[in-house]
C-alpha cells in the first residue's frame, strides 16, 4: 500500500514551496530498512525537490552550468531526507535548507576553478564532463575515448582535450602539496629556485659602467680603491695625499650623482 504525499496544509512556512510532509517523516522514522521505506523517501525527495531546485537557482551565474547545481542541490536533499529525525522537533525545511546550501557551497569549494578561465574553455570543460558521465554507462566499465567523446558532443578532438585538461584545473596546487613518487617529503617548493642576490649586483654594475668611464680620474680612481679593492678611506686619502673628510666628501658626492642619473634614466 503506498501512501501519497499530501498538499502543504495551511499552517505557514518560511518557504512557500514547502509541503507538509510531517506525518509522511513521522511514518518513515518508524519503517523497517526495504523496498516501502525507500519509495516513501524517493517520494518526499520529489515532493521537495521544488525546493532544492529554488535554492540552487540562488547560485547561478558563477561559473556552473544550472544543471549542475541542481544535481548537486538534489544530493543535498537526498541526504536531509535520509538524515533528518522528526523527533528533534525542528521542521524539515529549517534542517534541508541548509544541507542543501551547504553542499552546494561544497561543490564550489572543491570544484570551481581557482584561476580565471575563459568562458569558452569552461563550456568545453562541462560538455566533455557531461559527456564521460553518460559514455561511462553505455560502455563496457571503460572510459571514453577522445574519438568517442568527439563523436557524442560533436566537438573537434582537440576541444575534447582542452575540456579534458579544464576537468583537473579548478584549483590550483598548493606549494606544500607533496610530490607523487616522494617518500621525504619533497613538495613542490622546493623545486623553485631561489632569488640570486647576486643577480641585483650585476645589473647595477653594469647600469653604472658607462657612467664610471665618464668621471674624472681622480673620482673614477677613489671609486675603485674604495668598492673594487675594498680600502678605507683612510689609507685612499695617504695614497692621494689628501685628508681623510676629502675622500668621503668625494664618495658621497660621486655616489649621489651616479644614483641621480640612473634613477632618472629609469623613470
Amino acid at each position: 500500500m503506498t501512501t501519497a504525499v499530501r498538499p502543504r496544509s495551511k499552517r505557514k512556512h518560511p518557504h512557500d514551496d514547502a509541503p507538509d510532509t510531517s506525518a509522511e517523516f513521522d511514518r518513515l522514522a518508524t519503517m523497517p530498512e526495504g523496498p516501502e521505506k525507500d519509495a516513501l523517501r524517493k517520494r518526499l525527495v520529489e515532493a521537495w525537490i521544488p525546493m532544492a531546485e529554488r535554492l540552487a537557482r540562488q547560485f547561478r551565474n558563477r561559473g556552473e552550468s544550472l544543471e549542475d547545481l541542481e544535481q548537486v542541490a538534489a544530493l543535498g536533499l537526498v541526504k536531509a531526507v535520509t538524515r533528518y529525525d522528526p523527533e528533534r522537533g525542528t521542521a524539515f525545511e529549517s534542517f534541508a535548507v541548509p544541507t542543501v546550501v551547504g553542499e552546494v557551497k561544497r561543490h564550489f569549494r572543491d570544484h570551481m576553478w581557482g584561476l580565471h578561465v575563459p568562458r569558452r574553455v569552461q563550456e568545453l570543460r562541462n560538455r566533455v564532463r557531461s559527456a564521460v558521465r553518460e559514455l561511462s554507462h553505455s560502455l563496457d566499465g571503460r572510459g571514453p575515448s577522445v574519438g568517442e567523446i568527439a563523436e557524442y558532443t560533436g566537438l573537434s578532438e582537440r576541444e575534447v582535450r582542452l575540456g579534458m585538461e579544464a576537468l583537473d584545473s579548478y584549483t590550483p596546487l598548493s606549494l606544500d602539496a607533496e610530490l607523487s613518487g616522494t617518500e621525504d617529503g619533497y613538495t613542490l617548493v622546493d623545486t623553485l629556485g631561489d632569488v640570486e642576490p647576486g643577480f641585483d649586483r650585476v645589473v647595477d654594475r653594469e647600469s653604472l659602467r658607462p657612467r664610471l668611464s665618464q668621471l674624472p680620474e681622480r673620482e673614477r680612481k677613489i671609486l675603485y680603491m674604495r668598492f673594487f679593492c675594498d680600502m678605507t678611506q683612510a689609507r685612499i686619502a695617504e695614497q692621494l695625499g689628501i685628508s681623510q673628510m676629502h675622500v668621503s666628501r668625494l664618495i658621497n658626492r660621486t655616489c649621489e650623482r651616479l644614483c641621480a642619473q640612473v634613477m632618472a634614466e629609469a623613470s
